[in-house]
């Protein structure tokens, strides 16, 4: 029997706060709506065989900006009751579904954003008081009838409206680790958070099911028996959920073509979504892309630090700031494209202060600063990479890795000019630092040392690694922001010469990659200039050559 639509105040003439509250409808409304919207409506699918059963209860956590939000309003607003919304979702995947009307507004939902505070909040008393407090009004206003003792708790409230009218209730929250950030938030107050969350939910006989969003895994206290009822699903150990968070290539290519269509100037390639956005990795092996940037970047036309740009790097020396001896030589390999060993622990990211390697790299991948694959960390893209380079460059407490960082722009202005002499000066500064890092035994190494000399030059080139060139893989390729400057090619040799890194330029057709396809017009119209670097293990000595090929303006 279909419940009754609960649009409306209630008999007090005061709105829902919690309770089948229209803010989520409204909330997911303006998300459908929109040109760039991915239709992830299959998830609710996976959610109707836990109604009413013991397995009811999900706790799904990603990086921040991954659609966690969007996800919960579709939620609240496809079950919940609060308005009619054949209007979005009859048009989406899910109305495919043989349940799709058994379901669709037919559940009593409360719906909270944990993230949101009281006015003027200090203290933990006044944050809990303005979610009980709501809980009990939106009862009291929807059963006025019972006549509902507020003095009790609200889980009491919500068993006696079971127990008379049969009523069960699906709660969605969201943020629910935001009290974990809040300044005035104390380890105490930590402990009665949960033990609030377990008395409002833990085999309580009106919860219809629970969806639960967050950062941070459930934090694991003595026995752990909290909130032991929740099913947890991360993106890096779990799979199931995987493809709802994040896009996928098939959907990214989807969301170009309408850019495509509806750009009348577009100065966004393809390319250019997968170097910035793409690179995060599921338990399952699939990439994705961040999703709020690519929907800024199309929707702006133009790329840009969207996920990032609203914290600094100190977001990641945060991390790395009490570990910089351990950590820095692992930061150089990264920013070279390398990846480095770890091993993930789920709940380290917890701590209040982290105390070994794989703790710190757990943490940094919940929050989506490093992805993980295979048991490696690395850098997902150029999006991220850009906060470390700016790290590098900036941070005097990284030692030589700044060092050799702030050198970068000299390497340069020496590489453009082809003044190998100073190329090698600084190559070999790099050698005569103590880092072991520096030992060159192998052209990963070297590679990891050259990025650092080139970091500057990330700002008017965009850098790719053993990126596929011609006949081969070329060490590095500068392609550069501006269409007049001098694009450079880099091959590195060990225990060879700069001149037969150049002659390998030249044999496998590595400027293929500057010329474009057949038929299109040269993607720039500067010089090639073709880098040969190479080191002697037993000399310990960098020999360089830059060899300029000239090209005419088209």
């Amino acid at each position: 029997m279909h419940q009754q639509i609960h649009n409306r105040r209630y008999n007090c003439g005061v709105w829902p706060m919690f309770l089948n509250s229209i803010l989520p409808y409204e909330k997911y409304r303006m998300v459908a709506t929109e040109l760039y919207f991915v239709d992830k409506t299959d998830l609710l699918e996976e959610l109707f065989p836990a109604l009413g059963k013991e397995k009811r209860y999900f706790c799904i956590t990603r990086p921040r900006r991954f659609g966690k939000t969007v996800m919960a309003n579709m939620v609240a607003a496809y079950f919940g009751n609060a308005a009619d919304s054949h209007e979005i979702f009859d048009t989406l995947k899910i109305s495919a579904s043989v349940d799709y009307e058994k379901h669709l507004n037919q559940h009593h939902v409360i719906y909270i954003d944990f993230s949101e505070v009281p006015r003027d909040c200090n203290n933990y008393r006044q944050y809990i008081a303005r979610i009980q407090e709501g809980l009990y009004r939106d009862l009291a206003g929807a059963y006025p009838e019972l006549k509902l003792d507020g003095q009790k708790g609200i889980w009491d409230s919500l068993t006696d409206i079971f127990e008379q009218k049969k009523q069960r209730f699906i709660f969605v929250f969201d943020e629910w680790d935001a009290v974990f950030h809040m300044p005035f938030i104390a380890r105490e107050d930590q402990e009665q958070y949960l033990l609030f969350l377990k008395s409002l939910l833990k085999s309580k006989i009106y919860v219809e099911l629970v969806y639960m969003t967050g950062i941070l895994p459930i934090v694991k206290y003595s026995g752990g028996s909290e909130l032991n009822m929740f099913a947890e699903y991360n993106m890096a150990t779990r799979e199931r959920f995987s493809g709802y968070f994040g896009f996928s290539d098939k959907e990214v290519d989807n969301l170009f073509q309408i850019y495509l269509d509806a750009e009348k100037n577009p100065r966004i390639s393809r390319e250019d979504l997968a170097l910035w956005y793409d690179g995060y990795h599921t338990a399952g092996g699939e990439r994705l892309y961040n999703p709020r940037s690519v929907v800024y970047a199309l929707t702006d036309n133009q790329l840009g630090n969207y996920w990032t740009g609203s914290g600094p790097y100190d977001e990641i020396f945060y991390y790395i700031k009490d570990h910089i001896e351990e950590l820095r030589d692992d930061l150089a390999l990264m920013i070279s494209g390398e990846r480095v060993e770890a091993k993930l622990q789920e709940y380290a990211v917890t701590a209040e202060r982290f105390h070994t390697r794989d703790q710190i790299y757990s943490a940094m991948v919940v929050y989506g600063l490093l992805t993980y694959e295979d048991g490696r960390v690395f850098i997902p893209n150029k999006e991220m990479m850009d906060k470390y380079d700016e790290l590098l460059l900036s941070n005097e407490n990284l030692g030589y890795v700044n060092r050799l960082a702030k050198e970068s722009r000299r390497m340069l202005k020496a590489t453009l000019a082809g003044d190998t002499e100073t190329m090698a000066e600084i190559l070999k500064y790099a050698h005569d630092t103590e880092a072991p890092l520096l030992s060159y035994n192998s052209e990963a190494e070297l590679s990891a040392v050259v990025n650092l000399v080139y970091l500057a030059a990330r700002d008017r080139y965009r850098v790719e690694r053993e990126d596929k060139a011609g006949e081969g893989y070329v060490d590095f390729i500068f392609y550069p922001d501006c269409k007049s400057d001098d694009g450079l090619i880099l091959e590195l040799k060990i225990d060879s010469t700069p001149e037969e890194a150049i002659r390998q330029i030249k044999d496998k057709n590595y400027l293929l990659r500057f010329r474009g396809k057949l038929g299109e017009a040269p993607k720039y119209t500067g010089r090639i200039l073709l880098v040969g670097i190479s080191y002697q293990k037993k000399t310990k000595k960098h020999s360089c050559r830059v060899e300029a090929i000239e090209r005419k303006a088209t």
